[in-house]
């Protein structure tokens, strides 16, 4: 029996699991991030979070294990930028976890662990046994991002971006990003963006999820949520007539908007498709918020078939 093990680094929470050779969850646990406490704290929190998951399931600590983190690593060491667990942001998150942990780490953005694990063990799993399939997994919830999985496989691009469609222009808006850019799809469907929006033409500030509770009774709701379902399809058809994927799986909190699977979306998604027609599902995730971390142990397990890249930052 082989075991695959994995880290998911978020802003709260860090989640560890090890599945077996069936892509089974073995054992899951989760302990606080505490960033509050800085970038040291963070690293003792994962490497007491592997003593633990050995412990109690009586596996052995790994050869190499697979982390999931928001941003992106650059480099031979790892190095963490455009991290919203800001104390992440510059350090060679690869090459201290590799000394801290004493073993091989295959460290990759969020975003893609979720299009891993959704493509091959959850939403898309029937679509992806298709030789050769593509799949679109993206986040939408504080940030929006998204990974591209291509024949079972994490597509990563001559940058290491492929998949950011969060950073795309949505014509028409101009609302200014912390990347430094103007009208980012992030800047207009990202949940705090959509609550602002709300908040701006009712008065009121309230969680997304009362807002599109509202859209029978609520004005403001219902142009909320109209912006939401119109901008969401004019972002993911640019999307869809580069890549042309096979499914679109959506996670993250706004990605729970029941109104995103709506015939009137795939309408909106259809009216800005080069053809005119979407003929793939669009679909809820299945995982839960379990997702990245099973993406990150199927890191590892493809990490550990071809180590031309396991090293700190594959």
């Amino acid at each position: 029996m082989s075991w695959r093990w994995g880290i998911d680094l978020g802003g709260t929470k860090i989640e560890g699991a090890i599945l077996d050779d069936s892509m089974r969850p073995v054992i899951r646990e989760r302990v606080e991030t505490g960033q509050s406490r800085g970038y040291g704290h963070i690293l003792m929190q994962i490497a007491d979070l592997v003593e633990t998951l050995s412990e109690k399931s009586g596996i052995p600590r790994p050869e190499m294990i697979g982390v999931g983190t928001p941003g992106r690593t650059e480099g031979a060491d790892g190095v963490v930028k455009n991290s919203n667990t800001a104390c992440l942001n510059g350090m060679p998150l690869g090459k201290d976890l590799k000394e801290v942990l004493r073993m091989q780490v295959a460290i990759e953005n969020d975003a893609n662990c979720f299009a891993l694990a959704e493509s091959r063990m959850g939403a898309g799993r029937d679509e992806m046994m298709k030789p050769g399939a593509t799949a679109f997994g993206i986040i939408i919830g504080t940030g929006v991002g998204g990974g591209i999985v291509f024949d079972g496989r994490i597509v990563r691009g001559a940058h290491g971006i492929a998949g950011e469609w969060g950073h795309n222009p949505v014509p028409g808006e101009h609302a200014p990003c912390y990347c430094g850019r103007r009208g980012c799809v992030e800047t207009v469907i990202s949940g705090p963006a959509l609550e602002a929006w709300y908040a701006a033409r009712s008065g009121r500030r309230l969680p997304l999820r009362e807002i599109a509770a509202s859209c029978g009774r609520d004005e403001a709701a219902r142009e909320t949520i109209d912006r939401l379902v119109s901008s969401f399809g004019k972002s993911l058809a640019a999307v869809i007539n580069i890549i042309d994927p096979d499914i679109v799986i959506i996670g993250g909190g706004v990605g729970n908007i029941r109104q995103l699977y709506t015939p009137e979306a795939r309408e909106a998604i259809a009216a800005q498709v080069f053809n005119r027609s979407l003929d793939i599902p669009v679909l809820p995730p299945v995982l839960g918020d379990s997702a990245g971390v099973f993406g990150a142990a199927l890191l590892a397990g493809a990490a550990s078939r071809n180590d031309s890249h396991a090293g700190a930052d594959s």
